[in-house]
């Protein structure tokens, strides 16, 4: 699969909790070397102050809305700029002016001809005690939580149980099948949003990477390769080995869910499965082998929100042909998850003709 850098995109209105959320990132991330391009309005670049000190590559875009750019050229720059092999980056962070448009912020990334990046999701931070306020004086904010890949509902802290249930609900419905992350001060865990690099590092005691999660789901499946083992595929953020509802964290326990097929899978139902996935998929990663004629490529696969790409390579001498794919969400339902992928498993006696990679082809980059 391809080593491009995510760029994930954080937005939200004015006050949400942007800056204190892209610093506890930097703080959190490990050996994750985080670029970061911060946009403010106004003519002293205060967020890029705040965040100074602590990031491995910094740009500055001041006095203005980078979505207001008539093109992507100057965020393009940046791009190559964070994106140089010196640079050693494994994720770019853009932070968004708090009046910033993100559909035109999403425009500008997925239409980079930079071709070492790619998109690596919306995410967008809410203020619980200021949106319902904040939703009066500005509906547009509605239009911009439904383009998210993900909305961290932050500073739970500052509104009773009840309300914030109330508001989560309110997300929700207004959102769906988007999932919600709630927190305080900004916490979230970097494995939701990206993967530790693979360089090594000195293990200390910590939160369990995506990385690692896929590690341990990988071992306990090779007992079983076609199926995954539902009773492993839960852990909460910070890495606990719990049953499901034994306790709450104050955020939404995010599940990863694991599946393995020594079957080809049916492309066509693996594409309906991503084009309508279950609740608070935020991300998923992986390679698949399809029962087509002829075919001897794999596939990997990133998906984030509902943004899906995938990458044909051929297969390596000595590969194990198999499907192997991780989800990854904030309530997840992962039995429901693993039922459905098992579903695209193709069972046929006969391979599937070439029309059957239509739906794959329309997400493969050319």
């Amino acid at each position: 699969m391809s080593e491009r850098i995510p760029v994930l995109i954080v937005a939200g209105f004015l006050g949400s909790g942007k800056t204190t959320l892209l610093n506890r990132l930097l703080h959190d991330s490990g050996g994750t070397r985080i670029g970061v391009v911060v946009n403010d309005f106004g003519a002293v670049n205060i967020d890029a102050m705040l965040v100074a000190g602590q990031v491995d590559a910094m740009v500055s875009i001041g006095n203005g809305c980078v979505c207001c750019a008539v093109d992507v050229g100057e965020l393009d720059e940046m791009f190559e700029r964070l994106t140089q092999p010196q640079a050693g980056i494994d994720v770019i962070v853009v932070e968004a002016s708090g009046l910033a448009e993100p559909r035109n912020l999403i425009r500008m990334v997925v239409g980079s001809e930079n071709p070492r990046i790619r998109y690596g999701g919306l995410i967008e931070v809410v203020d619980a005690a200021e949106f319902p306020a904040g939703r009066e004086r500005h509906p547009e904010l509605v239009t911009h939580l439904r383009l998210a890949d993900l909305v961290v509902l932050n500073k739970a802290d500052r509104v009773d149980a009840a309300e914030l249930e109330r508001l989560r609900a309110e997300i929700v419905a207004l959102t769906a099948p988007v999932p919600v992350y709630v927190t305080s001060f900004g916490r979230i865990d970097p494995g939701l949003l990206f993967d530790e690099p693979a360089r090594e590092r000195t293990p200390v005691a910590g939160q369990l990477s995506f990385d690692e999660l896929w590690r341990e789901f990988d071992r306990l499946e090779h007992s079983d390769p076609e199926h995954g083992d539902p009773e492993h595929d839960h852990r909460c953020a910070d890495g606990c080995d719990h049953p499901a509802g034994a306790h709450r964290h104050l955020h939404d326990d995010y599940t990863s869910v694991s599946f393995t097929s020594a079957q080809a899978l049916d492309p066509r139902r693996l594409v309906s499965f991503l084009e309508t996935p279950p609740p608070g998929l935020f991300r998923a990663k992986g390679f698949a082998e399809f029962a087509v004629h002829g075919q001897h490529r794999v596939f990997g696969l990133h998906v984030v929100g509902r943004h899906i790409v995938f990458e044909p390579r051929p297969w390596r001498p000595g590969d194990d042909r198999i499907s192997s794919l991780v989800l990854i969400g904030a309530g997840l339902p992962a039995q429901e998850a693993l039922d459905r992928l098992r579903d695209t498993v193709h069972t046929g006696p006969d391979p599937l003709d070439e029309q059957a990679l239509l739906g794959v082809w329309r997400y493969t980059p050319h």
